[in-house]
């Protein structure tokens, strides 16, 4: 039996992190030093489509590509920008703003409702036409 549902892991990640309304987060769709990071799977950016400009960053990845010491460091983490998570409905996204936080990675930030709350919202999407 599991001692800490997944709802309360994201209730208490949600209340650690900077938690981005839609409206804010595609305000800043564009901006120089904010780096919108999608952690959706590769089938999920295929179906939905892609916030144009958005970097992937596959969710599993995530703490070796922020990690200097990995030998799967990215170098655009290390950049100093702002980093917007969000994923398909806010869930992933949360855990993975926190635990980046809690790794040193700031500053950081996630999107409430996700690519879902984006596209419904009237942010910009690429679908992919193949």
């Amino acid at each position: 039996m599991i001692k800490v549902s997944a709802k309360q892991l994201v209730a208490e990640a949600n209340a650690e992190i900077e938690t981005m309304s839609v409206e804010d987060a595609i305000a800043l769709h564009g901006d120089e030093n904010t780096v919108l990071v999608d952690i959706r799977d590769v089938r999920e950016l295929k179906r939905e489509g892609k916030v144009p400009g958005a970097l992937h960053a596959p969710r599993g990845m995530l703490e070796f590509w922020v990690d200097p010491d990995s030998p799967y460091y990215r170098e655009v983490f290390g950049s100093g920008k702002k980093f917007v998570f969000f994923c398909a409905g806010g869930l992933r996204s949360a855990l993975a703003t926190v635990q980046l936080q809690r790794m040193g990675l700031e500053p950081v930030a996630h999107i409430e409702g996700g690519f879902g709350a984006w596209r419904d919202a009237g942010g910009p999407v690429d679908k992919d036409e193949g």
